[in-house]
């Protein structure tokens, strides 16, 4: 399922408690098109979090998926089952661990291409078109790629064509979503600049109102 292009802000979650998780949401729902939550929310407040906040916006579970072909299908399918939209998975385990994440999702996958922190230069940035062009072979729906480098936007989205681009590093680790969203990007991932705002709700909508700018 599509996220639909109201505010192109997708919330990442990264909070640990059910009461942090659902204040966080309740003040930015009407701002965010999805939410992304991570391993520290799941183990800190259960996997049930996921059908919970499914009732509210589109969950992504960014679990970022790195085994062998048949555990990253017992993963998704867990996911899934819980009311997940989409999984994240690296794309280093390769084209058959990809492919057992694009089966068992039906195609709600998207790809770790290049992550957005200083040290994705070391391992990631280098082989991302080859990751990029893994996703696409594989039929991902889309690849995950870094707001921090939006050049790198731009040229891994020549690789996927019509793919969706999700792009985490707004914000705390200096990414702007403006120019990540003119660079290719579909949405902007943004986690702690508004999570850990004195007012989300006032932050989110700031963001929103930027990449409303864009167009």
């Amino acid at each position: 399922m599509k996220i639909e292009k109201n505010t192109r802000v997708i919330l990442a979650l990264d909070v640990t408690t059910r009461d942090d998780a659902l204040r966080v949401v309740g003040a930015v729902k009407d701002h965010v098109d999805a939410i992304k939550i991570n391993w520290p929310l799941v183990l800190g407040a259960g996997p049930g979090m996921i059908t919970e906040l499914s009732k509210v916006r589109q969950v992504i579970c960014d679990f970022k998926i790195s085994d062998i072909p048949n555990t990253n299908r017992l993963i998704v399918e867990q996911a899934m089952a819980r009311g997940a939209s989409a999984v994240i998975c690296h794309g280093f385990a390769g084209d058959d661990s990809v492919g057992a994440c694009v089966d068992a999702a039906k195609g709600q996958v998207f790809v770790l291409t290049e992550m957005s922190h200083p040290g994705g230069k070391q391992f990631t940035a280098p082989v991302a078109d080859r990751l990029a062009a893994l996703a696409k072979a594989a039929g991902a729906r889309g690849i995950v790629a870094p707001a921090t480098r939006p050049d790198r936007i731009s040229a891994l989205r020549r690789i996927v064509g019509g793919l969706e681009i999700i792009t985490p590093g707004v914000g705390a680790q200096g990414g702007k979503a403006s120019d990540a969203l003119r660079a290719g990007a579909d949405f902007v991932i943004v986690g702690r600049a508004i999570y850990e705002a004195p007012d989300p709700g006032a932050a989110a909508r700031k963001l929103a109102e930027e990449t409303a700018s864009v167009g």
